[in-house]
């Protein structure tokens, strides 16, 4: 049986889980690249999962992915409850540092619990405040110069959202040392939607629309989306040269969105990141939203269209499409749509990960096919 992965996990927008079920297997061992997200996806759905630690690799040993631990780092650490292995979730960095910092700007001891699930980035943990309270630390090397006051613009949108009853976690502190930069949050008891049911992306439409004209930080992803459709950004800027699967689709993308215009305006909040990851549920509802470090100013359409690219049920697609013309219009979606498919090719060629840039070609196409549907 041969499954081809239009995501990281192996159980979006794939038949995995029928021919699993029709073979009555329940039982399911990962092994090989980029396995977090197949085996949250796979618990998610009732297996029983076994990930073979050392049959787990990256292209960088010490980019394992923070929700396994590194082979033969199983024996119990003073520091860390859960063993040694776990600590890797701070990518390798003095834990004692980062702890001592964090408890120096929120005013409380800080008790490491264990990873969480998370992201193609990871970099979460759980942990226990002085007093009984969990929450979760955010961790993550320093990118640039001003990356602490990136992440105290997103503690300001933050708050900002909350006022307007957006269901993101509140933030707690925000700090760093000479290497790292954290967040920390308020723990939500829910884990990440294993797959955008028709139910759960109605949930996300409606908290969308809570964007709607709450634009508060001048950080604009409309006007960089249109920098990466006309070639401007240089991250995207050499993709044609990676195959011709990868230049065709390119070329095609650049047809369609040639001679628009850029943005006018960026009224909205975007979160800019939400893929099925960051959003947690319980019993079936969308309790809350995260990873929102990077939001800033834009159309709301953003994400939106985040979202289309995470959904493969034609109804949720059509749905999603008529929401984001209603928002964006057709030479806005274009935009977005482009914006999106440069950036789903970018980071698995970046990354080395050709499965996941074949599924992205294919996920790129049908999302063009469509957008001049609609035309």
């Amino acid at each position: 049986m041969v499954i081809t992965k239009r995501n990281w996990g192996a159980f979006y927008g794939t038949d995995l889980d029928l021919h699993l079920r029709r073979r009555g297997i329940t039982q399911i061992v990962l092994t090989s690249i980029g396995v977090g997200s197949t085996a949250r996806a796979a618990f998610a759905h009732g297996y029983h999962v076994t990930v073979a630690v050392d049959a787990v690799s990256d292209r960088e040993p010490q980019q394992r992915h923070p929700d396994l631990p590194a082979p033969g780092r199983d024996r119990p650490d003073r520091r860390h409850p859960r063993g040694a292995g776990h600590a890797h979730t701070l990518r390798g960095m003095s834990q004692a540092e980062v702890l001592d910092n964090v408890a120096g700007v929120v005013g409380a001891q800080v008790t490491v619990l264990g990873s969480l699930p998370g992201g193609a980035n990871g970099g979460a943990t759980r942990v226990r405040l002085a007093g009984g309270a969990n929450a979760v630390l955010k961790v993550v090397p320093r990118a640039n110069p001003g990356h602490l006051n990136e992440t105290l613009r997103a503690q300001r949108v933050v708050e900002h959202m909350r006022g307007c009853g957006y269901p993101t976690p509140a933030w707690l502190g925000v700090g760093a040392t000479a290497s790292h930069v954290w967040h920390l949050m308020d723990f939500v008891d829910a884990a990440p939607v294993a797959e955008l049911t028709p139910p759960i992306v109605e949930q996300l439409m409606r908290i969308v629309e809570l964007q709607a004209g709450q634009a508060s930080e001048p950080y604009d992803h409309w006007s960089y989306a249109w920098r990466v459709t006309t070639g401007q950004e240089s991250s995207v800027a050499k993709l044609s040269r990676h195959s011709s699967a990868v230049s065709a689709l390119v070329e095609r993308v650049r047809l369609v969105c040639a001679g628009l215009p850029p943005p006018q305006d960026a009224p909205d909040m975007v979160h800019a990141d939400l893929n099925p990851s960051n959003v947690l549920v319980r019993n079936g509802a969308v309790v809350a939203v995260v990873d929102i470090e990077n939001a800033g100013s834009g159309t709301r359409a953003t994400d939106l269209t985040t979202l289309l690219w995470h959904t493969f049920a034609t109804g949720v697609r059509k749905r999603l499409w008529s929401r984001i013309l209603v928002v964006a219009g057709w030479e806005g979606a274009a935009m977005l749509a482009a914006t999106q498919i440069l950036l789903q090719l970018e980071w698995p060629i970046r990354l080395g990960r050709p499965e996941v840039v074949a599924g992205a070609v294919s996920n790129g196409h049908r999302a063009l096919d469509e957008l001049i549907a609609l035309r």
